[in-house]
């Protein structure tokens, strides 16, 4: 327990009188740390600290990496910042030798600066120092860890901008119009070296980012960063699990893209697809996951008997050994089936829509193809930049569609406009997109609308295809499990079930390969289904290793 004694330790508590030290040992906490215990995670609820012993590290994610910005010795007090400002914690706190740490919860600690007015300065005084160290600290570090110069409407450095934007690299863009008219784009680091035309993958090696797996063995490889594989990560991880995720692009899904998603739970403002994947990822790393970035999966080759581990194939020729796999690889914008649309892609024409571009169209048309919620967000978003924004919806009730609160949002907006019953059924432009034509209403009239960028967010397309025939998929590529295995195993008169069970939820036609999410065939498309089922997969998980343990022959027999 914390002593009056003890507060003399702390140099805002040495020279208040014994009596008022008294009062704040009876309410104080007395934290005892190892070394790398963590006594805060930046975001949660802050409190009140004092150093008695050992070193406290303060940590702070910047883009992808958790820094180490600051330290504590003993004396001296922390915390004050936030309780102050009324917001949660801006940094983390670990210990980096054995500590022990006086805390105080929040309304003790605003108790204490209410009634003691020569704490309330002297803490007031310290904030401000803080805070003036904070923002010198801003400013002295690189606003930029990368540079693109590209012309603005090259594919690949559209790809590059993407990439940083989506795995939250902060960057600076130089348009180099037609002075590169031939020429790849071009990335300078903040360390000084440049990549000419880089792979995703060297650019991602470059940056620090985890492109290479540590081990050749794990109990779970879950394929995909979306909200389902991000929730497995989680959940494989800090349930003891060796568990690794592998992401091609950046970890998110389309959901990391939704510029608002205002229906998540525990969420009453809402939060950016950005902020959702941000901090699943920290929380999947913190917990041990290795989560990998620009690494495609190209083949997985089950296992060839019982009990034996799968093999997963990575681009490269990197093969890995895995007991388990979870497949979590979402699906694909649909294409628009429309003459000459894929030659203007990336030059005017794009499927779904990273939030870094809504800038580029600043005081232009942009119209938007698609009556679901990451069309209505994405019309919200650019609605801030864009002179008209036009949500083109084939069908006649957009509520069959898309959530109220969303359209309650949109009729609020001068500079959108929502049309029913119209399709993109042309599209004009040399080397950009320059004019739509819209097919409107039951007449099926035709009208050519001037654009400057057309967004694509229709449907949803399962890349399978790559997936072994023992894989089981319906006739729209999704992936088959539980039940439905055996449902469509009869129907296709065939036993290509190798066990007396039948499958398990979420397993495939495969034993010990799973899938989860908007793969799945029969998933609900939402966010929060997406995370509940990569998180009940880990428990599937866990049920079929629980049976090869079973099946094992005991150690030590004669």
């Amino acid at each position: 327990m914390i002593t009056p004694d003890d507060l003399t330790r702390i140099s805002l508590f040495a020279q208040i009188p014994a009596g008022e030290r008294r009062t704040i040992a009876d309410h104080a906490a007395d934290v005892v740390l190892n070394e790398d215990e963590w006594l805060l995670l930046e975001g949660q609820g802050a409190a009140f600290y004092g150093l008695l012993e050992g070193r406290i590290e303060v940590y702070k994610w910047l883009g992808r990496r958790n820094q180490c910005i600051a330290a504590y010795e003993p004396g001296e007090y922390f915390g004050e910042v936030p309780l102050l400002l009324g917001a949660p914690a801006i940094a983390s706190l670990r210990a980096a030798s054995k500590s022990r740490v006086m805390r105080l919860e929040p309304q003790e600690f605003l108790e204490l600066v209410t009634k003691c007015h020569v704490l309330s300065g002297e803490i007031s005084k310290t904030m401000m120092a803080r805070v003036s160290r904070v923002r010198q600290w801003t400013i002295d570090s690189p606003p930029a860890m990368a540079t693109v110069t590209g012309r603005e409407l090259d594919v690949e450095c559209y790809k590059l901008r993407e990439f940083l934007m989506l795995n939250r690299i902060p960057f600076t863009w130089n348009d180099s119009g037609g002075e590169a008219a031939s020429g790849p784009p071009v990335v300078e680091l903040a360390d000084g070296r440049t990549l000419v035309g880089p792979s995703l993958r060297d650019l991602a090696r470059a940056l620090e980012l985890e492109v290479d797996p540590k081990l050749d063995s794990y109990d779970v490889v879950i394929v995909g960063g979306g909200p389902a594989g991000l929730a497995a990560a989680v959940y494989g991880a800090s349930e003891g699990l060796c568990t690794l995720l592998l992401e091609r692009f950046a970890c998110g899904g389309q959901a990391g893209v939704s510029s608002r998603i205002e229906n998540y739970l525990g969420f009453p403002a809402g939060l950016t697809g950005d902020e959702l994947s941000a901090r699943a990822y920290q929380q999947a790393g913190r917990l041990g996951a290795e989560l990998l970035t620009a690494r495609s999966v190209e083949a997985i080759e089950p296992a060839v008997a019982a009990g034996e581990p799968h093999t997963v194939v990575l681009d490269g020729g990197t093969r890995l050994s895995s007991r388990t796999v979870i497949l979590a690889t979402g699906v694909n914008w649909r294409r628009l089936d429309v003459p000459g649309i894929e030659r203007l892609a990336g030059h005017g024409v794009y499927y779904g829509a990273a939030r870094s571009e809504a800038m580029r169209f600043n005081g232009k048309r942009v119209h938007l193809v698609g009556g679901g919620n990451s069309a209505g967000q994405a019309a919200m978003y650019f609605a801030s930049y864009a002179s008209s924004v036009t949500l083109l919806v084939r069908g006649a009730k957009l509520a069959d569609s898309m959530s109220q609160y969303l359209i309650d949002q949109l009729h609020t907006k001068s500079n959108v406009t929502i049309e029913m019953e119209a399709c993109v059924v042309g599209v004009e432009g040399t080397d950009a997109l320059e004019a739509i034509e819209v097919e409107c209403g039951s007449s099926a009239r035709r009208e050519r609308r001037p654009s400057d960028g057309l967004f694509v967010f229709i449907g949803a397309t399962p890349e399978t295809g790559w997936l072994p025939p023992a894989v089981i998929r319906d006739q729209w590529d999704y992936l088959c499990t539980g039940r439905d295995v055996m449902d469509l195993l009869r129907e296709r008169a065939t036993d290509a079930w190798p066990l007396e069970r039948d499958p398990y939820l979420f397993e495939t036609s495969v034993p010990g390969v799973l899938a989860a999410g908007d793969v799945r065939h029969g998933s609900v498309k939402r966010v929060s289904a997406a995370v509940g089922e990569g998180s009940m997969a880990i428990a599937v998980t866990h049920q079929y290793l629980a049976e090869l343990q079973a099946s094992m022959p005991a150690a030590g027999g004669v």
